[in-house]
């Protein structure tokens, strides 16, 4: 999902994640098991990071051994070493931080990933190497990700479809967009083919004016 600052691409998130609740309507989902990866990492400051990705293992009632040893491998898996796994948050710096709230996402399991900006706070330098392992770990697990972001590039580089959501209030889906980027793809080399451009030209006509929407409504704010 990618719309302008204000139009409850968050709020959407949350609700199929079922930290809130509907007060009229219904959410229709074949998804049993999400897992949600904030915009922050939310890492608890006094508990390692290993012990930070085994947090809902744990809350799921797994024995000790198991949760440490499969908060290990996950770990590992998104690119964190035993040093880094042994530190606490502070310790980490914001990349570390972000693999560490993939891995606590990822080691549940989930059928659904939904990700709220999660990589938003971050260099692009980085960033752009936390894009890559996303879309090397979905084509390892073909796990379905619903991705929330202000960022067009980011949206087209990583998805096979992109809603486009309307300012708010009221915010509501006004277009949709298959990407048929070749896969495997490098979210930086991707940007610079001709179909990528041609994708967020289009894509862009769409959101230019309710981003300006959403600008003025900051403004009045």
């Amino acid at each position: 999902l990618v719309g302008p600052s204000g139009c409850g691409k968050t709020t959407l998130l949350h609700l199929a994640a079922g930290l809130l609740t509907l007060r009229t309507g219904t959410i229709s989902s074949g998804f049993r098991n999400p897992a949600v990866m904030f915009q922050q990492p939310r890492l608890l400051p006094w508990k390692t990071t290993r012990d930070n990705i085994a947090l809902g293992l744990k809350a799921a009632g797994l024995a000790r051994a198991e949760c440490s040893s499969r908060a290990l491998a996950m770990g590992r898996a998104v690119g964190l070493d035993a040093e880094a796994l042994g530190q606490f948050p502070h310790a980490l710096s914001g990349g570390m931080q972000s693999r560490a709230a993939l891995a606590r996402a990822l080691v549940l399991e989930p059928d659904l990933l939904l990700m709220d900006e999660p990589f938003s706070a971050l260099d692009i330098q980085t960033r752009q190497l936390m894009e890559n392992e996303v879309l090397a770990l979905w084509a390892a697990k073909k796990k379905a990700v619903l991705f929330i972001t202000h960022d067009l590039d980011e949206a087209i580089a990583m998805s096979d479809r992109v809603v486009v959501l309307s300012a708010g209030p009221a915010s509501r889906p006004i277009g949709e967009f298959r990407v048929d980027l070749e896969r495997p793809r490098d979210v930086a080399e991707v940007r610079a083919t001709p179909r990528f451009v041609e994708l967020h030209q289009a894509i862009w006509g769409v959101l230019r004016d309710e981003v300006l929407k959403g600008y003025q409504q900051q403004l009045a704010a």
